[in-house]
């Protein structure tokens, strides 16, 4: 649902990472970007709105004011929106994905999560 969502919202590099044995304070972390600071505005609106419909109570949303990383807190998942500078400037994507040799952002891209 969340990745539907942001999907039918135009995000760019939508991606999903399980962080089971990596944090407690969620399953997975998404991360994905907008074209400009009104475009993550009206994603993270959107998804809010999206997840209240659905009965999923969100935690709150941080950064909306700003519009550069935008982070929602649903549950189970935190939601990170960022503009592409800012993404590539603080890189949680290298944080938080798997150190294995050989893996790479593209085995989390959105068919692994399909639940979400």
């Amino acid at each position: 649902m969340i990745l539907s969502s942001l999907d039918a919202d135009k995000a760019i590099d939508l991606l999903s990472i399980p962080l089971a044995g990596k944090s407690s304070i969620a399953d997975y972390m998404v991360i994905a970007s907008g074209t400009s600071s009104r475009q993550l505005m009206a994603m993270a609106d959107h998804l809010g709105k999206t997840l209240k419909a659905s009965g999923i109570k969100s935690g709150g949303t941080e950064g909306a004011q700003q519009g550069d990383w935008i982070l929602i807190d649903a549950g189970d998942v935190i939601v990170h929106l960022f503009r592409p500078e800012v993404r590539d400037f603080y890189q949680l994507e290298k944080m938080w994905l798997d150190p294995n040799p050989g893996h790479s952002a593209a085995d989390n891209k959105t068919s692994q999560t399909a639940s979400i």
